[in-house]
């Protein structure tokens, strides 16, 4: 077991390079082991491409070894056809032995399937090393197809004194809370996630772009809340760097012609609808950079999975306060001369 735990932590390793490119699909990592040594690894880099379990397979220079290894494997083997053949196949045709996987896949389309045939074939499959390590690898993932929406993160700055925005500014702009190195660090944190979220004022007051300028990456979807169609055609998460979901209500037209429209009733349950048509669009992780009020209402309906809260070194005196949020789970550390807690939903 602790040889085994040794060789799945390393799939879990190569998986992470695909944190951020691998959607709709989940990140896996693959080691294939011959007599104490690993012969092949492999990872899965984008939705259409190889598989980890292909790529580790093509890494091996003598096929010859696969008949008498081991091949490792974070999440269960896929056994269905979709934009590539199932990876349970490749396993079988190549006549490895012994499987060892991490966790079972949840999406309806495998979910223990997989497993299935490679027993049925004569593979010893071993199932659950490092499974809690793995299932947080893909927390994402799992979060879309066990409960049906996407990973929700919570981000945002505030001040010492507990405000997120001053109460007047100058200009069209954000008025900056946090140092650079916490603003490069959010624009990470954008490369990793599908989607981002903003309400209407924050698109007013600040024009962002919801770009990931600062780092190197996917630009995220940008999901905008406009009840009352008040942004103008000329704001930047309109231009083409990304594909923009606007929700607006039920009952009123698409004013601005953007490729998708999404009317709901913002009277009620407002957050679990959005959440609910984002699963409609295949979205597995959101995070949301909005105001107080747009924060609040995911808050309030209890849809959220993690928060990511700055503090920055000024004071504002007044001005929109900071959303309420009981801490629990919390990890505290420095970036810079700023503060970030984290804290996760979850008893």
């Amino acid at each position: 077991m602790k040889t085994n735990k040794k060789y799945i932590r390393r799939c879990i390793e190569l998986a992470q390079n695909g944190l951020g490119t691998t959607y709709p699909n989940p990140m896996v990592g693959s080691v294939i082991v011959c007599e104490g040594k690993i012969i092949g690894e492999g990872w899965h880099k984008k939705a259409g491409e190889p598989h980890a379990e292909v790529n580790a397979v093509n890494s091996v220079k003598d096929k010859s070894l696969l008949k008498k290894s081991t091949i490792y494997v974070s999440l269960e083997p896929c056994s269905h056809f979709g934009k590539t053949p199932p990876c349970c196949n490749l396993i079988i045709e190549n006549e490895i032995p012994n499987v060892v996987i991490g966790t079972v896949d949840p999406n309806i389309k495998v979910a223990g399937n997989g497993i299935k045939k490679l027993i049925e074939a004569g593979i010893k499959v071993t199932v659950g090393v490092l499974e809690t390590e793995c299932n947080e690898l893909n927390k994402r993932f799992f979060t879309f197809h066990e409960k049906k929406r996407p990973y929700i993160i919570l981000k945002w700055a505030e001040s010492q004194d507990g405000f997120i925005a001053p109460s007047s500014k100058a200009e069209q702009k954000p008025v900056w809370i946090t140092n650079e190195f916490s603003r490069q660090l959010v624009h990470k944190w954008r490369s990793e996630e599908q989607a981002i979220l903003v309400g209407t004022q924050t698109v007013i007051d600040d024009n962002p772009k919801l770009d990931v300028r600062d780092w190197t990456g996917n630009n995220p979807i940008r999901i905008v809340l406009d009840q009352n169609n008040r942004i103008p055609k000329d704001s930047s998460i309109f231009n083409n760097q990304a594909k923009t979901i606007v929700f607006s209500k039920s009952d009123t037209s698409n004013p601005k012609e953007i490729d998708t429209f999404e009317g709901i009733d913002f009277g009620k349950n407002m957050a679990q609808q959005i959440v609910d048509r984002l699963h409609q669009h295949q979205i597995q992780s959101m995070i949301i950079e909005g105001g107080r009020q747009t924060l609040q209402t995911f808050i309030d309906e209890n849809l959220w999975d993690e928060a990511r809260i700055f503090t920055g070194n000024n004071s504002f005196e007044n001005g929109t306060q900071a959303p309420t949020l009981a801490f629990k789970n919390i990890e505290k550390q420095a970036v810079g001369n700023d503060t970030l807690i984290i804290t996760r939903n979850y008893d």
